[in-house]
Formats: structure tokens, C-alpha cells, sequence
């Protein structure tokens, strides 16, 4: 079997399973899922899981098939890519400032989590921008030719 054909029946598998637990959030319902603690843990739980599994198998994936490619594709546009992003945030957290924020329930986010937030936020702004300018100038090239 090919690791195609693997992954689609690993897929099928874990969806089935999903399906399954959501049915079991479902026929549960809101208000008794809210006012149990036991039942919270017995039926969002396992759900969770699954979730964290299929999160893991992603990651693991991901990170397999960009090490691979690295060694198979031009590793210099893969360096000067990632530099660039790091570029990017770098700019993205000097520009923004941290402050304590009182939450909405009362706990506090600290200045250096506030600041993180700040930069994640700008960051992606300027990725935004740049796939915007590059959508309009291909455009326009385009329209050109």
C-alpha cells in the first residue's frame, strides 16, 4: 500500500471516530454538559483527544515532508524564505510595546504575553499586506501582457 492510500484510510478512521464522540456531544447536550463536571470529562474528553492526535500526526507529517523536501528542493529560496519571516516578526515585536491587561474574568496577562499578542497581531498584518500587494500585482501584470 502507498502512504497515499495509508493516510486516506488513517483519515477515514479518525473521522468515523470524530464523528462518533460529536454524536455523543450532541445527545448530551449544553445545559447537562455545563452543570456536570463528570460529564464534561466522560464525553468532551475522548473528543479532545482525538483532536490532540490528529493535531500530533499533522505535525509530525508536516515536519517529515519539509525536512524531505528541503533536502530535495533548493535549500538556499528555503533559507532566505524563513529568514525573511524571521525578519518579519522581528520587525513585528520591535514595533509593538507590552502592557498588563486586565482580562475580561479577572486574571491578568503579563506585559511580555501582551507584547507576544501585539507582535503575532502585526505580524500578521504585514503577511497580509504582502499577499494583498502580490495578489494585485500579479494582476496587474497580467492585465499588461
Amino acid at each position: 500500500m502507498t502512504l497515499h492510500k495509508i493516510l486516506k484510510y488513517l483519515a477515514l478512521v479518525i473521522g468515523v471516530i470524530g464523528l462518533i464522540l460529536l454524536g455523543r456531544i450532541i445527545m448530551a447536550g449544553d445545559d447537562a454538559i455545563d452543570a456536570s463536571a463528570d460529564l464534561q470529562a466522560s464525553v468532551l474528553d475522548p473528543f479532545m483527544w482525538v483532536a490532540y492526535i490528529v493535531m500530533a500526526i499533522v505535525v509530525v507529517l508536516v515536519v517529515i515532508f519539509v525536512i524531505a523536501g528541503l533536502f530535495r528542493g533548493n535549500i538556499k529560496n528555503t533559507l532566505i524564505s524563513v529568514g525573511a519571516f524571521a525578519v518579519i516578526v522581528i520587525v513585528a515585536y520591535v514595533i509593538t510595546d507590552g502592557n498588563e491587561i486586565v482580562l475580561k474574568d479577572g486574571d491578568v496577562l503579563s506585559a511580555s504575553g501582551s507584547h507576544w499578542v501585539g507582535a503575532g497581531l502585526v505580524t500578521f498584518y504585514i503577511l497580509a499586506a504582502i499577499a494583498v500587494g502580490a495578489m494585485i500585482l500579479s494582476g496587474v501584470r497580467k492585465l499588461i501582457k
